[in-house]
Formats: structure tokens, C-alpha cells, sequence
């Protein structure tokens, strides 16, 4: 059973989400109501998940990331959102976040999210992705990285599609080949980045200037 930590400063948020990842099958293993006590319950409960608030009073879910990720914890973090958080979230993915979900999506759609994080994958929620890595764009560094130049044409159609926020199903049918062989070349785009996963590909290619010219919703 996947298990998983809430953290938000609102109570009535986390109760919520309890009844329904416990409807769902999950095994809800602690609570926080800001950054120490995410980086606590990753330390002594190390949930499988921290779903994980940005703005919160006190420490912020951001320098809880990091710590996290810098501590080499073994909790993934899955932030979750609203529209009006893209610039904070952006930083909370260049903190090592494993993705972010809005606060809003469906019971089935944030259990979905959950269990990709789980298994070692990440995720985007594709109706934010644009523009929440536009921010990096916004500071991107100067031409492309080295990374960036070793991708085939091919490895750069899946970066950009990585970038506009599909799965690897959603990529393999834009390409027209199967999740397989789309799985393959993402696998590849990460490893030539040198990246974690494939967050951490899109916050890199949005950094050196690749996808700048995706559309904005």
C-alpha cells in the first residue's frame, strides 16, 4: 500500500484529503501544517508521498523541498497548486519536487498523480505545465546547454512534447509509435540532460531557452 504525508496549513484541506486518499486505497501516515513538519515526518514516518502546500506561515513547502531532496530522503514530493501559484511552484520544482497537481483535479485524477510518484515516475498536471516553466524561461542562461546539443531531432520533438506536460502514452501517440519506444526516448532525454526525471528535463530545457516559444494559456 502506497503510504502518504499531507501537508497545508489548512486544516479543512487536510481533512479532505484524507477521507479521500483513504477512499482510495492509500495509507495516509501523518500530517503537517508547514515545512518542519514536512522535513519531520519524511525523516521519522519517510512516506512513500508528501503531498506538499507551497504557502504556508512559518517554513514554506519550497526550503522544506530542498531539504528534503538535499537530505536525500527517501519521500518524493508532489506539490499541489493553484493557477495563481506558477512562479512559487516553479521554484518549488527547481527545489526537487517531483511534480505538481492541481488542488483542484478530481479524487481519481490526484490518486492517479500519487501513484506515478510512487513508482519513480513525475508529473505534470498539463493544464498548468506552460506556463508554470515559463517562468524559467524568464531567467533562462544563454544558449543551449551541452546536454541540449547531444538530443537527436527525434529526443527534441519528445522534450518539447515532456515540456507542453504529456505522458508517455500521449507522446508515444503524438509521434506515432508506441509507450514503449516513447518511454525509451524520454529515458534518454533525462540521461543526455543529466537530470533526476522528467521535471527536472522540462525545468532544464526551460532554463537554456528550449520551449521559450511554447504557447501560454
Amino acid at each position: 500500500m502506497i503510504t502518504v504525508a499531507i501537508v497545508d496549513d489548512q486544516p479543512d484541506m487536510r481533512a479532505a484529503l484524507r477521507e479521500q486518499l483513504v477512499g482510495l486505497g492509500f495509507d495516509v501516515v501523518g500530517e503537517a501544517a508547514d515545512g518542519n513538519g514536512a522535513v519531520s515526518l519524511a525523516r521519522a514516518a519517510a512516506p512513500d508521498v508528501i503531498l506538499m502546500d507551497v504557502r504556508m506561515p512559518g517554513r514554506d513547502g519550497i526550503s522544506a523541498t530542498a531539504t528534503i531532496n538535499d537530505e536525500r530522503l527517501t519521500s518524493r514530493v508532489l506539490v499541489l497548486t493553484t493557477f495563481d501559484d506558477d512562479a512559487v511552484v516553479a521554484e518549488a520544482l527547481g527545489a526537487g519536487a517531483a511534480g505538481f497537481w492541481l488542488k483542484n483535479s478530481g479524487p481519481e485524477s490526484l490518486a492517479s498523480a500519487i501513484r506515478h510518484v510512487a513508482a519513480g515516475e513525475a508529473v505534470l498536471d498539463a493544464a498548468v505545465a506552460p506556463r508554470v516553466f515559463a517562468c524559467f524561461a524568464q531567467n533562462r542562461s544563454r544558449g543551449e546547454s551541452a546536454g541540449l546539443a547531444l538530443l537527436t531531432p527525434r529526443e527534441r520533438d519528445v522534450l518539447e512534447l515532456l515540456c507542453r506536460g504529456l505522458t508517455n502514452a500521449e507522446i508515444g501517440a503524438a509521434l506515432f509509435v508506441g509507450e514503449a519506444t516513447a518511454k525509451t526516448h524520454v529515458s534518454r532525454v533525462i540521461a543526455k540532460l543529466e537530470v533526476r526525471d522528467r521535471v527536472q528535463a522540462v525545468v532544464h530545457a526551460f532554463e537554456h531557452g528550449f520551449g521559450a516559444h511554447l504557447p501560454r494559456d
